[in-house]
């Protein structure tokens, strides 16, 4: 079944093996896992470890088949998750509402918005379309429109680390389902962004950029002047 039509987030506790075939081959043996269906489309199994990374997942869209003991998720890349059940502990589906998005501290909320006023700072003919643009999976920082009319998705970070690209490339997934924006290509800017992120972003086309924050105040005291 199509994991869009999901409204709730569904927790299922299971002994399993996990195999998945796409840009590389990975194989989970057996072992008790948690495996996640967030109402986004999401996939991703878990152990009791590791923090928040999974150990492996799908990001949407995609499409859940489940069989007679073993699951399978594809996506249009061609990627596939096998999830084979020996035993499942628990099965339970929750609605956990509508969130209301992370709150950005001072310094990264005041970066969104120089940057929203200054968005040749970022790319030359860049253009702002609208700020905190809504989807239903949360709101991408700057929606913008490129020198040559392109659509250009960019997330905001005080600093850039891994999970940042992967929010981003979710955005990107859903925001280039709608044909009134597609091509959407992604920009990640940080004033101060991790190797490993850097690494990520350019493996799945994500541009990225850092910036002097000081600089950009500099900018906004500029332009405040009268003389």
């Amino acid at each position: 079944m199509p994991l869009t039509t999901l409204p709730t987030v569904r927790l299922v506790i299971a002994r399993c093996e996990v195999h998945y075939e796409g840009r590389l081959t990975a194989h989970l043996p057996l072992a008790t896992r948690l495996i996640m269906v967030k109402a986004d489309g999401c996939v991703a199994v878990h152990a009791d470890g590791g923090a928040y990374k999974p150990l492996n997942w799908m990001n949407a869209p995609n499409r859940l088949t489940e069989g007679d003991g073993e699951w399978t998720v594809t996506n249009p890349k061609g990627e596939v998750l096998t999830i084979t059940l020996d035993e499942v502990l628990s099965d339970s589906a929750h609605e956990l509402g509508v969130d209301p998005g992370l709150q950005k501290d001072g310094v990264e909320a005041h970066l969104q918005e120089l940057l929203a006023a200054n968005c040749t700072s970022i790319a030359e003919g860049l253009r702002l379309v609208r700020r905190e643009y809504p989807t239903d999976i949360g709101p991408v920082d700057l929606l913008c429109k490129d020198a040559d009319g392109a659509t250009v998705a960019i997330e905001v970070k005080r600093r850039g680390e891994i999970d940042g690209v992967e929010q981003l490339t979710r955005y990107l997934e859903f925001l280039n389902r709608d044909p009134m924006l597609r091509p959407v290509r992604g920009m990640f800017v940080a004033q101060q962004i991790k190797p490993q992120a850097k690494v990520l972003a350019s493996d799945r086309e994500i541009a990225w950029l850092e910036v002097d924050y000081d600089e950009l105040r500099g900018i906004e005291s500029r332009e405040l002047r009268l003389f």
